[in-house]
């Protein structure tokens, strides 16, 4: 049987511009945006439609503009009569499919969503650390790697992204020692990441403090379709598993491989990346090519899904 899965990005797909489109011409984007703007006490608006940049790069900001459109577009899409079967989001992302799957409201989860960017901004400030991705070589020789460099200091995989992709965070110097020592194992590409933290490492931790009170003080429902979560890669169906589960994804690996992996096994043949960019559309198209993958990040795309 044919199924739809929504796939929604995380912190690194924003660019200035974002949503403006569906502003001017979808009234519900209009409601959600200026909605979001009471929220959060100032204008992701204005901050996503003109930037600047750097202010847009803010974890604090990054976060609630990135799932607010992907929230809006979601919507448009169940709209005009495209419903999902199933669910899952990147990291930040994670936090919009479980709105997709009507586990928690837009309002509710966008509250989460800006004091989780405010707490990893806060945790990236006082614990400094960094990321790096690791190309051509496997999850577990990256592992390998990892515990290795740990001997030096703090670095883990923080996103198993693709078979030969997996992104490492932690420390200055445990990322540095990890990316010396990938290097060393014939990695066809090292890239260090410029970025305000390290994220999905235990040096995050300080943020799970503030976080999990929140969630335990936030209505949430059983999802109405399967959502796929980071921590595990299985889907979760009761509202029970939810706040364990967004509570460890901040300073666990994101497994984004087997996420997929699973979706297609349950009969996921049809992905919709939802919110700014195409990164995880890239990336199913090159490991995933049997499924058909599309982004839908301005009014044009969306047109073309329905």
């Amino acid at each position: 049987m044919s199924r739809t899965a929504f796939i929604f990005p995380g912190q690194g797909a924003q660019f200035v511009g974002m949503g403006q489109e569906f502003y001017k011409n979808f009234p519900l984007a209009k409601s959600l945006y200026d909605s979001a703007d009471k929220i959060l006490g100032f204008s992701v608006t204005s901050v996503s439609f003109e930037g600047p940049e750097e202010e847009l790069k803010q974890t604090r900001i990054t976060q609630p503009a990135i799932f607010t459109l992907s929230v809006i577009i979601a919507k448009l899409l169940q709209e005009k009569g495209i419903f999902p079967q199933l669910a899952a989001g990147h990291s930040l992302g994670e936090y919009a499919a479980l709105v997709a799957a009507e586990a928690i409201d837009f309002e509710d989860a966008l509250k989460l969503v800006k004091l989780r960017g405010e707490l990893m901004q806060r945790s990236g400030e006082d614990n400094p650390g960094t990321m790096a991705a690791i190309i051509g070589l496997s999850p577990e020789e990256v592992t390998d790697i990892c515990t290795e460099a740990a001997l030096v200091d703090v670095v883990q995989p923080a996103n198993f992204n693709a078979p030969n992709q997996t992104v490492i965070s932690g420390s200055v110097a445990g990322v540095d020692a990890a990316m010396e020592i990938a290097q060393k194992h014939n990695a066809r590409k090292v890239v260090p990441l410029i970025v305000s933290g390290a994220f999905h490492s235990p040096l995050m931790s300080s943020a799970q403090v503030g976080l999990r009170n929140a969630l335990e003080n936030t209505e949430l429902r059983d999802p109405k379709i399967p959502v796929y979560t980071n921590v595990t890669a299985e889907p979760i169906m009761s509202a029970s598993e939810i706040t364990g589960n967004l509570f460890k994804q901040v300073t666990h690996p994101v497994r984004w491989t087997q996420s997929i992996q699973n979706m297609i096994g349950d009969g996921a043949d049809t992905f919709y990346e939802l919110g700014p960019g195409k990164v995880l559309t890239a990336l199913m198209r090159k490991n995933h090519r049997e499924v058909n993958a599309k982004a839908c990040s301005t009014p044009d795309t969306l047109l073309q899904l329905c």
